[in-house]
């Protein structure tokens, strides 16, 4: 059926409900809009869903997130996992807590026990909840930092972590098999949990969660020295950090702890920003007034799901500084592996684990330590991945990992980015410098004094529907077929091109395998340890343009960096 075809028997079909009609019926004259909700299926990718709320084929509802969950519950049945159940956890969007429960009782329909929590949790607790019950797999309804209309889906696997191959592509699969919402299997909440097929979570996986994150303290002396001192602002900016953020900070006996009143509930709408990211500006407005206001050491943000956490921090002038998801990472790389070394001494099979889009500060960071750097695709699940690989064939010791888009793990009790143990650790290391004289912007100088003053930066295109992806595929294609030989004064010496699992050099021709699994990225090396690294965004309509320079001071840093972005921007508007 073409898309009216399929916006008609919406109207028709009595399986969908009159709101849901009374929706559809409101556009019967916008043919664009008919188009963009029924073209196409909104499609499970490697992470699950992601998309705008509303009726139709391309957009979240809780009939494609009863569609999806019965393929997921079809592959779990295949692989001989029904047992064992499935965690589900949501956060403060719109409908968040609706598609959680028609998810839950679908599998409970097909026999699958449901754990679901009783109210909004962070990510990385449904990351922990997925190993500490033994489930099957996990589903975490969140659209992360996306804009107020989105919401989304996203499956874990029984290691904790997003789904990786094969389980990606066998969930998919089932998926896509799905085609007739007739036939999608649910029942009855009640019967559901009489049938023993849905059990409502909460407190006690929550205590266990907290205990883990206090395992991963290094410095309980620094605390217990400067807990009294050091000053804190926090914003959960409406979503799930609220309460275990600060919960973790008051347990391990941080004081003053200042909670931004406007953001501190949740709100799907996220009134008091355009969209609830932690790496934009607006998100710090009225924390940085809060702390302007109570003069604090530190800014702290988590978005919605809280697995991301952006950062300021004030230097011994009063002045507040913007640390990037590159600096927080490499600033906490630094600490827990330093800290660990003194402590304990490194382990000789330690690794230092980041994604490819990711400052190549990391790499000199674990060079500095002798211990093994691991790139790994764009997703933290690459990580988690990795982290099994270590359990599996008992070599290799996880000692830190984290991603440019502001998301790190501490321990391996969770398979995702936690915010949680993020805030907690960055408060850790402001204590234990603090201690020393020493403010957290002081120990990001150090840090760049001791191997380099890196600056990594994005640029993101964003081209939205059905022409926007034909030109974010023509931009891909033609980046490939004619790669650009200079940018900005750099030399490009070779080449990544993920999708076709190729490195070549460009001086001496040669070619070797990327050794990560296809994706449609490519990198570009260039001279003095710069680089450029392009790929579509996975969640988002838009082209992404990640790139890093090496400086000699902050200076000639922001200098090198807004050059190579400039450049970047010219070359993008070429292919326009």
């Amino acid at each position: 059926m073409d898309y009216k075809e399929v916006y008609q028997e919406w109207l028709e079909n009595p399986y969908f409900d009159e709101n849901t009609k009374a929706e559809l019926k409101s556009i019967a004259g916008d043919e664009n809009e008919i188009k963009e909700r029924f073209y196409m299926d909104l499609e499970f990718g490697t992470a699950g869903l992601r998309g705008v709320i509303g009726a139709g084929t391309n957009r979240m509802n809780i009939y494609v997130v009863r569609k999806t969950t019965q393929g997921l519950a079809n592959y779990i049945l295949s692989v001989g996992k029904g047992a064992q159940g499935v965690a589900i956890a949501y956060d403060s969007r719109n409908m968040s807590p609706e598609f959680a429960q028609e998810a839950a009782l679908c599998l409970a329909a097909n026999g699958i026990k449901a754990y679901i929590f009783e109210s909004l949790r962070p990510t990385p607790e449904l990351s922990f909840a997925v190993r500490k019950l033994g489930c099957a797999a996990g589903i975490n309804i969140t659209a992360s930092h996306n804009p107020p209309e989105y919401n989304g889906y996203k499956v874990y696997w029984e290691d904790g972590a997003q789904i990786t191959p094969p389980h990606d592509t066998g969930i998919m699969g089932e998926v896509k098999k799905v085609t007739d919402f007739n036939r999608v299997k649910t029942m009855d909440k009640d019967e559901a949990a009489a049938a023993g097929l849905y059990e409502v979570i909460g407190q006690a996986i929550d205590d266990a969660y907290m205990e883990e994150l206090k395992k991963q303290v290094l410095h309980m002396d620094a605390i217990q020295a400067e807990s009294k001192n050091l000053k804190i602002v926090y914003t959960p900016l409406h979503g799930t950090g609220n309460i275990p953020a600060r919960r973790i900070l008051k347990e391990l006996g941080f004081e003053n702890v200042y909670v931004v009143k406007e953001q501190e509930l949740p709100d799907g709408n996220f009134p008091t920003v355009s969209y609830p990211n932690p790496e934009a500006e607006e998100a710090f407005e009225l924390g940085l007034k809060l702390a302007k206001e109570v003069d604090a050491d530190l800014v702290l943000a988590t978005d919605p799901d809280a697995d991301r956490l952006g950062v300021r921090v004030k230097d011994k002038d009063g002045v507040y500084h913007d640390l990037t998801g590159n600096m927080s990472g490499c600033l906490l790389a630094n600490y827990e592996i330093s800290q660990k070394k003194a402590l304990f001494g490194l382990p000789e099979d330690g690794a230092l684990i980041k994604t490819i889009v990711t400052t190549n500060l990391a790499d000199a960071i674990a060079k500095g330590y002798g211990i093994r750097l691991i790139e790994v695709l764009t997703g933290f699940k690459f990580i988690g991945q990795q982290i099994l690989g270590f359990e599996n064939s008992k070599k290799g010791t996880y000692l830190f990992g984290f991603e440019e888009s502001y998301g790190c793990l501490i321990g391996t009790y969770a398979r995702d980015k936690d915010a949680i143990v993020a805030t907690m650790a960055l408060c850790e290391a402001a204590a234990y410098y603090k201690t020393q004289g020493k403010t957290l912007w002081d120990a990001m100088i150090d840090l760049y004094e001791e191997y380099g003053y890196y600056k990594d930066s994005i640029q993101s295109v964003t081209l939205k529907g059905i022409e926007g992806l034909q030109k974010i595929q023509e931009i891909m294609n033609t980046l490939r077929e004619k790669p650009p030989v200079e940018i900005a004064g750099y030399k490009v010496t070779a080449v990544r091109d993920y999708k076709n699992d190729t490195i070549t050099d460009l001086d001496t021709k040669e070619v070797k395998p990327t050794g990560l699994p296809s994706s449609n990225v490519l990198y570009y090396e260039l001279t003095d340890d710069a680089w450029l690294c392009v790929r579509p965004s996975g969640t988002e309509p838009k082209v992404k343009f990640y790139y890093g320079i090496k400086g000699a001071s902050l200076e000639d840093a922001d200098q090198k960096s807004d050059m190579l972005g400039k450049a970047v921007l010219d070359m993008v508007d070429s292919m326009m």
